[in-house]
C-alpha cells in the first residue's frame, strides 16, 4: 500500500425530509447564497420553494441561477460568477445532480480566482488560490460530486470536457434526501448506477499490492450496487433501496476506496470524449466502454480481474483457465448493464469507425500538443485507445 492522506470536509446530512432543513445548515456559513439548479423539475416539484423558505426562515438571503444542462457548460458557470460577484454571494448552493454540483463548484472557483480565465483552469489544470464554499442538495445520485474533490466541465465551443481535482472542491454540506429521487427517469437511474460502479472500478483495478482492506470495501460496495441498482430502476419509489444506492454513490467517489493505491481512470477519459463529441450520457458511455477496456488490459494484472469475476460478479473459477473465468465475469457485467437497460455498443451514440482515429488522438494529446498515455493499470497510447473504441463499436 502507498502512503496517502485522506480528509473529507463534507458534512453529510442523510434521510427523509432533510432537504427542508437546509437553512439551518447554511446559516452558520453564509448570509447570502447563490441557489444554482438545472431544469424546471425542482421548480415544478416545489423543492425550490421549500429551499427558499428554509433559507429565509434561517435569515439567509439568496439569488437564483438555473439552466444547468447535463455535462455542464463553462459559459453558464462564467455567468454565475458575474452574478455572484454583483450580488455579494458568500456561498454557492447547488440543488441538483452531479452536473449542477460541478457547475456550482466551477462558479465557486471563479469567484475565488477572478484573475484567471475559468476555462483555462480546467483545460490546463492551473494552480488556484482555493474556492468559495459550496453546499448542495442532491437530487440525482450518480456522479458522487456531493462529496468528491472533482469538478468536470464542458466547453461546447471547443467540444472539450475537462476535470479539475482539488480538495477545496468538496462541498462543506451535502444533503442527501432519497425521497427526492423517485421522479428520476429509469434510463438516467441506470446510467447513474453504471457511473457509480465505474468510479469504483477506476480505483479497484490497480497494480498496487497489499490493499486488502480497501479492496474488500470496494467489492462490498460494488455488490451492493449490483443487488440494489436493478431495484431502483424497476421501482424508483423504493426508498430503502435508494438508501443503499445513494450512499454507495457517495462512497464510490469521495476517494475512501482509492486511498493507498495507484488509480486508473482511462475509461473516464475515453468516455469524456464521447460526451463532448456525441453528447453521450456519461454513465451509458462507461457501460459500453468498460467491458471493452477490461478485455483489452486484463493481462496486465490477471489476478485482479479474477478477483473481480469471482468476488464481485460471483462467477465460479474455471479450473486451470483464468482467462475463461475473467471472460465470464466481463460477460456477466455486460449482462448486468443490459438488465438495467443500457446500450452495449458505441453505435447507440452515433459513433462511426471514421470518428475513432480523431477521438483516440484527442484523448492521448495534451493541451500543448504533446503526446501522453492514459491509465494506470496499463499505460495506453493512441493506438490502444483506438483499439478499445473499435472493440466497443
Amino acid at each position: 500500500m502507498l502512503n496517502f492522506e485522506f480528509y473529507s470536509s463534507t458534512r453529510i446530512v442523510f434521510g427523509k425530509g432533510t432537504s427542508g432543513e437546509i437553512g439551518g445548515h447554511i446559516a452558520p456559513l453564509a448570509k447570502k447564497v447563490l441557489i444554482h439548479y438545472g431544469s424546471e423539475r425542482i421548480v415544478k416539484s416545489g423543492l425550490l420553494e421549500r429551499v427558499q423558505s428554509s433559507l429565509s426562515a434561517a435569515g439567509v438571503a439568496y439569488v437564483t441561477l438555473g439552466g444547468v444542462r447535463a455535462n455542464p457548460d463553462i459559459e453558464l458557470a462564467k455567468k454565475g460568477v458575474e452574478l455572484a460577484k454583483k450580488e455579494g454571494v458568500e456561498l454557492v448552493l447547488s440543488v441538483g445532480g452531479g452536473s449542477v454540483i460541478d457547475s456550482g463548484k466551477a462558479i465557486a472557483l471563479g469567484l475565488k480566482n477572478p484573475d484567471l480565465d475559468l476555462w483555462s483552469v480546467f483545460e490546463n489544470n492551473l494552480e488556484t488560490s482555493g474556492s468559495f464554499p459550496v453546499a448542495c442538495i442532491l437530487t440525482f445520485p450518480a456522479a458522487g460530486s456531493e462529496a468528491s474533490n472533482s469538478c468536470v466541465m464542458s466547453n461546447y465551443k471547443t467540444m472539450q470536457k475537462c476535470g479539475y481535482n482539488r480538495e477545496w472542491n468538496r462541498p462543506l454540506v451535502s444533503v442527501i434526501d432519497p425521497t427526492l429521487f423517485a421522479s428520476i427517469p429509469k434510463f438516467q437511474i441506470a446510467a447513474g448506477v453504471a457511473d457509480m460502479m465505474s468510479h469504483i472500478f477506476e480505483r479497484y483495478f490497480s497494480n498496487t499490492e497489499h490493499t486488502e482492506i480497501v479492496d474488500a470495501l470496494a467489492e462490498a460496495t460494488l455488490r451492493t450496487l449490483i443487488e440494489f441498482g436493478p431495484k431502483v430502476v424497476e421501482n424508483p419509489t423504493d426508498y430503502d433501496a435508494w438508501c443503499q444506492v445513494a450512499l454507495s454513490g457517495t462512497i464510490a467517489h469521495n476517494n475512501m476506496l482509492g486511498v493507498g493505491r495507484e488509480q486508473d481512470w482511462a475509461c473516464h477519459k475515453l468516455a469524456h470524449e464521447l460526451t463532448a463529441r456525441f453528447g453521450a450520457t456519461h454513465g451509458a458511455a462507461l457501460a459500453v466502454l468498460t467491458p471493452a477496456w477490461m478485455r483489452y488490459v486484463f493481462r496486465a494484472n490477471p489476478q485482479r480481474f479474477l478477483n473481480f469475476a469471482t468476488k464481485i460478479m460471483g462467477e465460479e473459477p474455471h479450473p486451470h483457465a483464468g482467462a475463461a473465468t475473467i471472460e465470464t465475469g466481463v460477460a456477466a457485467l455486460e449482462e448486468f448493464y443490459s438488465l438495467l437497460g443500457l446500450p452495449h455498443r458505441l453505435t447507440a451514440f452515433g459513433v462511426t469507425a471514421e470518428s475513432i482515429p480523431e477521438m483516440a488522438k484527442i484523448v492521448t494529446t495534451n493541451p500543448d500538443g504533446s503526446r501522453k498515455q492514459i491509465g494506470g493499470l496499463r499505460k495506453l497510447g493512441e493506438g490502444d485507445a483506438a483499439a478499445i473504441y473499435e472493440a466497443a463499436l
